[in-house]
């Protein structure tokens, strides 16, 4: 009885709150910079990737089975004029290494960057050891950048067997600034006249928000080509500043508007919903089905003075118990927010909204994208 007056004070309060709910839904309208929501089409990084050794380790590196690293060091030898075959090498202060960088954009020849270095073989640890030149290539295989230098890991490996210590990943690290960038990828800024904002979610609503924004502070010179892209004419006054037109672009608020999504991950019982999820009126039944089994060993004593023996016997028993379901009814401008609140106030557990959620969207009630992870 008194589950049931909770169950009616709550839907009492969810009733009431219903007709705040178009004034705090105009209230949660959030605008974002178009910086935030959108990117320059044009402007973006380059990855990089090469293959280098690693020296200078403390009989940490690649065994002799590594053969890549066998002949990786027999072939730098031989551009010093030093030949040796690989089977005579002992490489445990060697590495082979696969490098990668990003290359961002409008960097020049001599800027530098970031590297991170990789063990490709059976290397305990590259702490402490140091990069030789490397040329990093990117998809079209040109070089763009040629990395060096001492790595540092932030870890460590030691002991051995049962009684070793490992932090982080040793056989993981990085140079930074340690490459040199030898070649500029050009990237043209607003050439043509024009340039196109690329929208990070596409969205047939925001696009014409975007255009819209941009028309009224400059006049007709945006237009939304597709959901996620605007194409926008330079002003005359700001064709010789294309850079500061950009930047005045980034700072104009749009209001941006999403598909309604609701994503849950089974794994975690986590719930994640946007505000503007609707549901139709809808009724919720939750309830369960509770079986205990119990085992009690029983010992049977024979009368004093007589030949019986003490037997023990096991008994069973079972114990069925049929919770009364909870009934919840929604009207139809409820939300999710509602239903999930409601099921948390009689005690339905992460998993079991989650069942219920996919039960309302299959009923056709949820009106929103029901995505599980």
């Amino acid at each position: 009885m008194h589950k049931l007056s909770k169950i009616i004070a709550i839907l009492t309060l969810i009733v009431l709150s219903l007709s705040f709910s178009t004034a705090f839904a105009a209230a949660s309208v959030v605008s974002s910079r178009i910086k935030d929501i959108a990117k320059v089409q044009g402007v973006r990084s380059n990855q990089l990737v090469g293959y280098g050794i690693v020296v200078g380790l403390s009989g940490t590196g690649d065994s002799n089975k590594t053969l890549e690293t066998l002949q990786s060091v027999a072939n730098m030898l031989k551009e010093f004029g030093v030949n040796i075959t690989a089977s005579s090498l002992k490489t445990k202060n060697v590495a082979a290494v696969m490098v990668t960088a990003t290359l961002p954009p409008f960097v020049r020849e001599g800027d530098t960057i970031d590297m991170t270095v990789s063990s490709m073989g059976d290397a305990k640890s590259i702490q402490g050891g140091t990069l030789l030149q490397t040329p990093l290539k990117a998809a079209n295989g040109q070089v763009y950048a040629v990395g060096q230098g001492a790595v540092s890991t932030g870890g460590f490996a030691a002991g051995n067997g049962a009684s070793s210590q490992q932090k982080n990943f040793p056989t993981v690290g990085m140079t930074p600034n340690g490459a040199i960038v030898e070649k500029t990828v050009e990237s043209s800024l607003g050439d043509s006249g024009t340039i196109s904002l690329s929208l990070g979610q596409p969205d047939f609503t925001t696009a014409s928000r975007v255009a819209a924004a941009v028309n009224s502070r400059y006049g007709g010179v945006a237009s939304a080509a597709n959901p996620g892209r605007v194409d926008i004419t330079v002003p005359p006054y700001y064709r010789g500043n294309v850079v500061g037109f950009v930047a005045d672009l980034e700072d104009l608020y749009v209001t941006t508007d999403n598909i309604a999504k609701v994503v849950v991950n089974e794994r975690t019982g986590t719930i994640v919903m946007g505000g503007n999820v609707g549901v139709d009126e809808i009724a919720i039944a939750q309830g369960g089905l509770n079986i205990t089994i119990q085992k009690n060993t029983d010992v049977t004593q024979p009368a004093p003075y007589t030949l019986g023996e003490t037997i023990k016997t096991s008994n069973t028993t079972t114990t069925v118990k049929e919770d009364k379901a909870n009934t919840i009814v929604l009207q139809a401008t409820a939300n999710v927010n509602d239903i999930v609140g409601a099921l948390n106030a009689v005690g339905a557990t992460p998993r079991d909204i989650i069942s219920i959620l996919q039960a309302i969207k299959a009923a056709g009630a949820l009106h929103a994208d029901l995505q599980i992870i």
